[in-house]
């Protein structure tokens, strides 16, 4: 792999996906991804049961603690789940995007989906706020990286919504090309 000679950070701004729920740290997706990346530094500011408000206010003292080069975003999870409006959900992205660009840093966004039962009226509407934002200048869109592991029992948890520890390989497998697309493209100085 042939990254740039500059050591970069990415800030993964998530939910429970990304923060090893139901297992310890060290086994989650973001740590297995860490030595693959030589030399570039992940910052894990995945929480669990963040929403997308939840994320926007902690975002600030991120950008300023970590100094990151690029920007993960992967939340909206839990606004679904919990039936909260698409145009609040994409209010807070575009302020996590245009904050996150403001300081610097390059966007990746995780695409987000909802379960069935909400109806495909809220799903559509929830996808299309990834597509419009995925389509803005700087953000590169990412699939949704729980599509292939949700219908596999053998990779998710008990509760039917969270990857289990047998899981964490594939998505941090998933990741790596686009970590490595976010840090190739790094923009001329």
């Amino acid at each position: 792999m042939a990254f740039p000679l500059k050591a970069e950070t990415i800030l993964i701004l998530g939910d429970s996906l990304s923060a090893s729920y139901g297992m310890e740290e060290k086994d989650g997706w973001i740590n297995l991804l860490r030595p693959r990346l030589e030399g570039h530094t992940l910052v894990s500011g995945a929480v669990s049961g963040e929403t997308s408000a939840g994320g926007l206010r902690r975002l600030p003292a991120l950008l300023e603690s970590a100094k990151p080069d690029a920007v993960l975003v992967m939340l909206g999870g839990n606004d679904g789940l919990r039936g909260f409006s698409p145009a609040e959900l994409k209010k807070n992205l575009t302020k996590i995007i245009d904050l996150s660009q403001a300081s610097g840093a390059r966007v990746l966004l995780s695409e987000v989906m909802v379960p069935t039962n909400y109806g495909p009226r809220y799903a559509k509407a929830f996808a299309e706020v990834y597509a419009e934002l995925g389509a803005l200048p700087g953000v590169t869109l990412m699939p949704f990286f729980m599509t292939g592991i949700i219908t596999d029992p053998q990779l998710m948890q008990r509760d039917g919504i969270h990857p289990n520890e047998a899981a964490q390989p594939k998505i941090a497998d998933f990741m790596q090309p686009w970590f490595v697309s976010v840090l190739e493209n790094r923009p001329k100085a």
